[in-house]
This record gives C-alpha cells, structure tokens and sequence, in this order.
C-alpha cells in the first residue's frame, strides 16, 4: 500500500512538472505567436497526461504485486511464531508439572518427618511424665530425710551444748572473735605488705634525690640569739650611757623599744629584745653614740633615726642579695622588701633568710633531678615562709599571711598553692609543692640548723607523750631522742602482735594531726611477756 502511494506521488510529481514545463514553453513561444505555442503546449500536456496514466498503472500493478508478496509473507511468520510459541507453552508446562512434582514429594517428606517429630515428643513427654512423677516420690523421701537430719541435728546440738557448756549464740561469738583475730592479723599482714612495697619503691629514689641536693648544698648554721652585747672602751661610758638621772637610757629604750641591760660585765650592754630589728636599730645607734661621744637626748634621736634609715637600706640589700643568690628574677619591689626582713627574723634561732635561700636551693636541686621547672620550684621555696616578716603585724598564720601578699603582688598560682601546702595546710597537688615542703623538712631537720627554747621543747615532749599515752592497752610512754623517738610500752594481755601495727599507725597519723615538729618521729611499740615464780 505504501509503495502504491509512493508512485502515485511520483506521478502527480511528473504531472506537476510537465504542466511546468508546458507553462515554460509556452512562454517562450509567446513570442513566436499564440497560436503555435498554445497546440505545442496543448500536445506536450496530452503527452505527459498519458505517460502519468502509464506510471499510475503501473505503479498500481506493482503495488498490488507487493501487498500480496508481503501478506504471504506475514502469514508464514505468524504460523511460525504461532508454532514456536506452543512449543514454548509445551515445554513451559512440562518443566511445571516436574517442579510441581517435586514439591508435592518434598512436602510429603516434611509430613513425614514432622510425623516422625511428633511420635518423638509423645515418647518424651511419657518419659518426663515417669520424671517428674520419679522426682515427686524422691521429694517426699527427701523431705522427710531433711526432717530426720533436723531432728538428729537438734539432737546433736542439745548434746554438744550439753558437753560444751556452750548455748548456739555464745558459740556463734566464739567464733566471730576468732574471726576477729584473724580478719587482724590479715589486716596487720596487708599493711605490712604495702607498706613495704611502697618503701621498695620509694625509697630508694626518694633517699638518692635528697641525699643528692644536700650533698649539694652547704650552708653555715648559726644560731640567732634574744639578745646583742655592746662592747664599750671603758667603765665610765655606762654612766654617760645612763645619763643624768637615767635620761639617756629612757630616751634610747623608748626611741628603740629594746631594753639596755647595764649590769656588772665590764666594758659590756646587753640589748635584749625578742624583735631583731629593733635591737639592730638600738646597737647601731649604741655604737654610734659611743664611737662619736656626745650623748644626750637630742643626739640619741638622730643617730636612732640614720640607723633605722640603715637597716631599711640593709633590708632592701639583704632581698636583693636573696634573690641574685636563687637565680629568682622579676619580682615586685615590696615583695623583694618582705623577704629582706625575713634576715631580722628568726624560726627555733635558725635565720629565716637564710633558710628561705636554703630551701629554695634544695627545691631547685630536686627539681632539676626530677626534670620539672627548677627556675619555679627556687621561686616559691623563696617565698614559701614571706609571711614570716608580716606575722608579728598581721593576725593569722604564717602560711595564711604569705599566701595573702603573694596574690597582692600577682605570683603565679604554683607558687600560691606550694606557700599554702608546705606546712601541710592543704594537700599538696603539685610536684613544685611537694619538693617545697620536702625541702623545707630538710632544712629544719639538718643538725644545729634549728634549736628550741627550753619550755618549748618539755611541752612539745609532754604532748608528744600524752597522745601516746590516750589508747587502750598502752602501759607507759617515753619520749627519748630530743623527741624525735616516741617508745610505747604494751600491755601484754590487752593487745597481741597484730594489733600493735595497726595502734602504731593510728598513732603516727595522730601525731602528723596534732602536732608540728621538725625532721620526723619514729614510733616504736614494745609488748614483752614475762612469767615469774619462785623456788622455795
């Protein structure tokens, strides 16, 4: 059909142009004369007329030829799809009928096993049907064994407390004081235990870094005393120094506050005051006075007064010197003041300048063995004791004093918290304030760098004495080796060996909480057994 309508286009086309061409001609013979032009145009168009029915015809035989060609052709295609397709439909319905086969004989397989699956379950619920109804029987039998046991026991138990002569309770506190006693002795084992593994691994290290910064450290130690002697040139300058009716010794004893001893030591004052600052002042002016010769009122005001003004100049020298001494830079001026007084002040006659330099030497040498900032750790064993210059002006402790005028002046919080901790105020958190507060031990415990006064010393001893003495089962105390030995003395019969660890610990702990004290206290329990009779 398409290729029919094809040449009927191809005919209308041809048509088309012949009738063009007639057209064309036409024209051109126009010229020549209508007449000739219009039968030559006339018999053109006849022409092309017939030649265009020729293509038609033709065209439509072919077209006819084609169209019967091509339904032939689709009838032989569709018997052969149609063919191929039952085929398909064939063996698609075999391959159903086997797969539907074997599932017909799985699922009787499965009814099969299931079946057997149920048989199974029948005969095992028979059996624990014949368990359980085996169990119920042995319950009862066991039941009444229990109650039989129960009887033979209460029995028992009657005829032991008979034997005895013990109820169940007290026997049942019979053996919790054993447990007691041995729940000690595991409790004594344990510390011992720790204890020593803690030494094992402390105190090897601990002994060589401390043992180091002191070998590396040496320091002159002097006692500081209450009182300074002024030399004088002869006898006669006691009585100038007195003055008429006394005058010029008021005068100096008020300008001073320090009290001028004149007694019977020849060519010799005794100044005597608790506060090294005023009795510098009062024996500088006193040499002066003696040096220059003229002694009166007004005199003794003006020399007092050039040798205040030279003790303030020496207390700035001596924190000046303090901080080239510890290699300690960039601090503030009246800080620097502060810690020059600390040169007129005296802890148990030991210097606190010089203890402050010391202890910031040993914090520096532990340091640096132990690879922390040594610069930091000499910086606040400096200033570890800074409240001391301001403790006889300020209320409060020492401790509290240095840490107010260290954060006054900005110091870093380091060096605020080692001030804090060194006396064991608060728990030490930082390695720079455990290396503070174990120097400061050091320096305190070093032999001759401190002394105590007399009635100091017998109530630290009388103290140390009383804590020991307030447990049970202690006999008798004896505070030996300038109180750095505490011996306790047992009662045998109110403690055994166990129990004597654990009191010595208490003890100690007790000790470190009511008590300070330089260097460290041993504490050593005693308990001895004796057994006396006599022969007769």
């Amino acid at each position: 059909m398409e290729l029919w309508v094809a040449l009927v286009l191809m005919a209308a086309a041809l048509i088309v142009g012949a009738v063009s061409a007639g057209l064309i001609a036409y024209k051109i013979a126009f010229g020549k004369g209508v007449e000739h032009r219009k039968q030559e145009a006339e018999a053109q168009i006849e022409s092309a007329e017939k030649e265009a029915e020729r293509i038609v015809a033709e065209a439509k035989e072919k077209a006819d030829t084609t169209k019967k060609t091509r339904l032939v052709e689709a009838k032989d295609e569709i018997y052969k799809l149609r063919g191929q397709a039952e085929k398909e439909i064939q063996k698609m319905k075999s391959e159903a009928e086997r797969e539907l086969k074997e599932r017909r004989a799985e699922v009787s397989r499965s009814e099969r096993r299931l079946q057997q699956k149920e048989e199974n379950l029948d005969k095992k619920n028979d059996k624990i049907e014949k368990l359980e109804e085996s169990l119920t029987n042995k319950n009862k039998k066991v039941d009444e064994k229990l109650a039989e046991a129960e009887k033979i026991k209460n029995s028992q138990l009657e005829i032991l407390e008979r034997i005895s002569g013990l109820t169940a309770d007290q026997a049942k506190d019979q053996l919790l004081q054993q447990l007691d006693g041995e729940l000690d002795h595991e409790k004594a084992v344990r510390i011992k235990a720790y204890e020593q593994k803690l030494k094992d691994e402390c105190d090897d290290r601990a002994r060589n870094q401390i043992a180091v910064a002191i070998s590396r450290l040496a320091a002159e130690t002097v006692s500081e005393m209450t009182v300074s002697v002024v030399s004088l040139p002869n006898d006669e300058m006691k009585g100038r120094i007195i003055g008429r009716e006394g005058r010029n010794i008021r005068t100096l004893e008020q300008l001073t506050g320090v009290d001028l001893i004149i007694d019977d030591t020849p060519e010799a004052i005794t100044l005597s005051s608790h506060d090294k600052v005023r009795r510098e002042i009062a024996r500088i002016a006193l040499e002066r006075l003696i040096q220059d010769g003229r002694i009166h009122p007004t005199r003794i005001e003006e020399t007092v007064d050039r040798a205040r003004r030279e003790v303030e100049q020496k207390i700035k020298h001596e924190g000046e010197r303090a901080l080239l001494a510890t290699n300690v830079n960039g601090m503030n001026p009246e800080l620097v003041r502060l810690i020059g007084r600390l040169y007129y002040r005296t802890s148990y006659k030991q210097n606190v300048l010089d203890h402050s330099i010391e202890v910031a030497h040993l914090a520096g040498m532990m340091a640096d063995e132990l690879g922390v900032d040594a610069a930091l750790a000499r910086r606040a064993g400096l200033l570890h004791d800074v409240g001391k210059a301001l403790s006889e002006e300020i209320e409060g402790s020492h401790v509290q004093i240095g840490v107010d005028v260290c954060k006054k002046y900005k110091e870093s919080a380091e060096v605020i918290h080692a001030i804090e901790a060194h006396h064991g105020d608060v728990e030490a958190r930082t390695v720079i304030a455990c290396l503070v507060k174990a120097a400061d031990a050091i320096s305190a415990a070093r032999p001759a760098a401190r002394s105590e006064n007399y009635e100091n010393y017998i109530k630290r001893l009388q103290k140390l004495e009383e804590i020991c003495t307030s447990y049970k089962g202690v006999d008798k105390t004896y505070a030996i080796q300038a109180g750095r030995e505490v011996r306790v003395m047992i009662k045998p019969e109110a403690m055994n060996d166990d129990k004597m660890v654990v009191l010595a610990r208490e003890i100690a702990k007790k000790i470190e909480s009511e008590m300070e004290y330089p260097g460290q206290i041993k504490v050593n329990l005693i308990r001895e057994s004796r057994a006396v009779e006599y022969a007769k």
